[in-house]
């Protein structure tokens, strides 16, 4: 007996028109996302729509690109262009879409008009993540990761390297002008003057954009440079003043060299400051995945809670170290949450005796490494015990002692499954390891869209149920 096979007729119209909500399953990612944007309150990216004086073409409604670009974003298609073909091929884009296919182009206009406002989201799902009970402040880590820019490092140049550029480029101009009125004087004298002026060579256009392109970047590194000296100005000025008062009080000379006074208005580019001519806010960093090598990136930054490993702060940094980073990443935990968390943990990096009197630290119980841990030691460096009450110890010291102790080493090993998992999920899951944007505000805003994705699908994982208020 013949086998019997179902029908086969992709031909075959439907009889009544199809609900692609239908042709999801239920607990969908893509039916989740309807509901959380409808609980959004987008009035900063409608408001932008209000000047509009009502004529051309209808724009697609807010509520519907916002769902492109965060599915997109949850499930690691970040390229407008691959959104837009999504939505032909992919049933959940399409859902999401309402069978509505924005080009490729519209995508990248509304995720770069409405930039500020998207990234202002991240508040408002946190919100939901604190009221599905899945963040509690309990226990803050932190951490970094180096993330490529938009740019080629090879498309960067030392400041050292710009003046010989300079110079060399500057002789090229020179040369090529003289050439060009060599040929100019032979050909009024060939075929006399008031003839149509020739263009410049190629060349000699080439070698003038260049040579703007360095001059400008040679002056924005000597601007950081002065503006670094002035704050180091006013640092020494307040060591003085602070070295003045004590000597007054006390009726003796102070000890130690006196401090110097930079001068801003002589102050130079260190040789090999760097600048690049793509993304000029980017800067080289170490590369922590590629032991000994460097990308040109960003510093990105999170704070993430050990409930559900909810990120509650996201921030973007120029610099290449984190030792200025503990501070303003628990004032964003407290302005983004409305609290201070209980205990917030840190690796070496984050060390710095100068932020433990900073007013966003205090009231948080501070686990921060003060030296490198050895491989596979799930607690914090290992050291010589100090003894216990003694006045004179440092900072630094205060802190080892309260990593060695029992109860310090099991809130430190905590750390590593807190944090550094979210940057994995991230980078490896979703394969996020290179911005698309470029300059450092926007790069702002996309990290934190890319933070706010996270939080999304940990709140879809959890099963809860949460209403905006």
């Amino acid at each position: 007996m013949a086998k019997s096979f179902r029908p086969d007729n992709v031909k075959q119209d439907l009889l009544l028109p199809p609900s692609l909500r239908d042709w999801l399953p239920e607990k969908h990612l893509a039916h989740f996302l309807v509901d959380v944007v409808e609980s959004l309150d987008l009035g900063a990216i409608y408001s932008s729509y209000e000047e509009k004086d009502g004529r051309g073409q209808a724009a697609y409604a807010p509520p519907l690109m916002l769902r492109l670009l965060l599915y997109g974003y949850c499930t690691g298609t970040y390229s407008s262009r691959k959104i837009e073909s999504k939505t032909y091929e992919d049933v959940a884009f399409r859902y999401l879409a309402a069978d509505e296919h924005p080009d490729h182009d519209t995508l990248a206009e509304f995720r770069k008009r409405h930039l500020e406002a998207l990234a202002a989201l991240f508040v408002q799902v946190l919100q939901l993540c604190q009221k599905a009970g899945l963040v509690k402040l309990g226990h803050v880590a932190i951490d970094g990761s180096k993330i490529q820019a938009n740019a080629s490092k090879h498309k960067a140049m030392s400041y050292e390297r710009m003046g010989e550029t300079e110079k060399k480029l500057r002789e090229e101009v020179e040369a090529l002008l003289e050439q060009a009125a060599a040929v100019d004087a032979a050909e009024d004298e060939k075929y006399g003057k008031g003839q149509k002026e020739q263009d410049l060579p190629a060349e000699l256009a080439r070698r003038e954009s260049r040579l703007e392109k360095i001059r400008e970047a040679k002056a924005a590194l000597e601007a950081e440079a002065k503006e670094k000296a002035e704050a180091e100005k006013a640092a020494v000025e307040a060591k003085l003043a602070q070295r003045a008062e004590q000597q007054a009080q006390s009726g003796k000379k102070v000890g130690g060299r006196k401090p110097q006074v930079p001068d801003p208005a002589t102050a130079q580019p260190d040789p090999k400051a760097q600048r690049n001519f793509t993304d000029p806010e980017s800067r080289i960093m170490p590369d922590g995945g590629h032991k000994g090598s460097f990308l040109q990136g960003y510093n990105t930054q999170i704070a993430v809670d050990g409930q559900a490993q909810i990120i509650v702060a996201a921030e973007v940094s120029q610099d290449t170290n984190d030792t200025q980073q503990l501070a303003p990443m628990l004032g964003k935990v407290e302005e983004n949450t409305g609290s201070k968390p209980q205990a917030a943990s840190a690796d070496t990096g984050y060390w710095n005796s100068q932020q433990m009197a900073d007013p966003r630290l205090q009231g948080v119980d501070l686990y921060i490494a003060t030296g490198k841990q050895k491989h596979g030691d799930g607690g914090a460096e290992k050291q010589e015990p100090v003894a216990e009450g003694s006045s004179s110890l440092s900072l630094r010291e205060q802190m080892k002692q309260k990593l060695n102790s029992e109860a310090g080493r099991e809130v430190y090993r905590k750390r590593k499954e807190i944090v550094e998992p979210v940057f994995g999920q991230i980078k490896e899951g979703r394969g996020f390891r290179r911005f698309l944007l470029r300059g450092l505000r926007n790069v702002r805003a996309e990290w934190k869209l890319i933070c706010l994705s996270h939080n999304v699908l940990k709140l879809f994982r959890s099963e809860r149920i949460v209403q905006m208020a």
